[in-house]
């Protein structure tokens, strides 16, 4: 179940607040600029659904937000607890960093724990299975796929080169909760 939970930057420890109520979500993460949304498939997506089926079946999504947004590129990323770059994957993608372009993000299927620095505020929205979130360019934020990563996203890009990231050397990122899979 998709999950915000949102802290303070001086209280890592305890939140301020913990819901998995979808409005609650949005109206939460609409204050720090985050999109929210949540997609249907037009057909069945099932395990073995291969890239191109899969950006069929959500094709009526993507055109979607070109139109709005005017993305240029869009992909399938896959990745599974078996895969020998895991580790080294989930630390670059936990240290905190910014894009010039949106980072967007939905999840054809299982987890992926987003965290947001936004003024005096870190949200932590745990994204499932048909969540899309957009995190809008110079947003500092960090990924973490957990330990045994599992999921299919589609990934959506200004930039015809894909995810470049800044990083900023804050090591805020360290002080609170990962995602623990």
């Amino acid at each position: 179940m998709s999950q915000l939970t949102v802290y303070s930057t001086e209280s890592p420890d305890r939140p301020v607040l913990r819901t998995t109520e979808f409005p609650a979500i949005r109206k939460s993460l609409a204050k720090a600029g985050i999109l929210l949304e949540r997609w249907s498939a037009n057909r069945e997506v099932g395990d073995a659904t291969d890239n191109d089926r899969i950006l069929a079946a959500y094709q009526h999504e993507i055109d979607r937000l070109i139109a709005e947004r005017g993305y240029q590129s869009y992909d399938v990323v896959s990745m599974h607890p078996q895969h020998p770059d895991k580790a080294a994957f989930r630390q670059k993608f936990l240290a905190e960093h910014t894009h010039a372009e949106d980072e967007v993000r939905f999840f054809v299927r299982g987890q992926g724990l987003f965290v947001i620095h936004h003024d005096d505020r870190v949200y932590a929205m745990l994204c499932e299975k048909d969540d899309l979130i957009s995190v809008p360019a110079g947003t500092k934020h960090w990924f973490d796929m957990g330990p045994n990563p599992r999921f299919t996203a589609i990934r959506l890009f200004n930039n015809p080169e894909g995810w470049v990231a800044k990083f900023t050397g804050d090591d805020i990122a360290r002080d609170f909760p990962l995602l623990d899979n």
